[in-house]
């Protein structure tokens, strides 16, 4: 479990790190300053949530937890949603791509993903140390 969390975490650091450059030097010219900021927040929440797997992923060594498990795939899922849309936002606005506008309404539920992981974190070292 900890490896495949573990491979997990390195392949969406290297996402976000691609991202994150395209965002700090190529999205200026294709969107107007409040998009690239929408595109940032995401950038920033998805490094945030790879340390958190990444954690997830070093803990499971040595205390293998189906809770563990299941905060990394909340972490996932909340990465997924919560980024994910706002990158989605972000190249619907550089497309001028119109009628989805409803897309917002996933970033919310993405970030009730990524505090449950955080919520299933604690919870799993709570068991562990009682």
């Amino acid at each position: 479990m900890s490896r495949s969390i573990l491979s997990g975490a390195a392949i969406l650091g290297a996402l976000a790190v691609i991202l994150g450059a395209f965002g700090a030097h190529g999205l200026k010219q294709l969107v107007p300053a409040e998009t690239v900021t929408t595109f940032d927040t995401g950038v920033r929440y998805h490094f945030y949530h790879v340390f958190a797997l990444l954690a997830t992923g070093l803990i499971s060594i040595h205390y293998p937890s189906s809770l563990l498990k299941r905060a990394a795939q909340s972490f996932w899922v909340g990465i997924f949603l919560f980024s994910g849309s706002l990158y989605l936002l972000t190249f619907l606005k550089a497309t001028e791509t119109v009628g989805l506008s409803k897309l917002g309404l996933i970033t919310p539920v993405g970030g009730l993903f990524l505090v449950l992981g955080w919520v299933l974190l604690f919870l799993a070292l709570l068991k562990r140390n009682t």
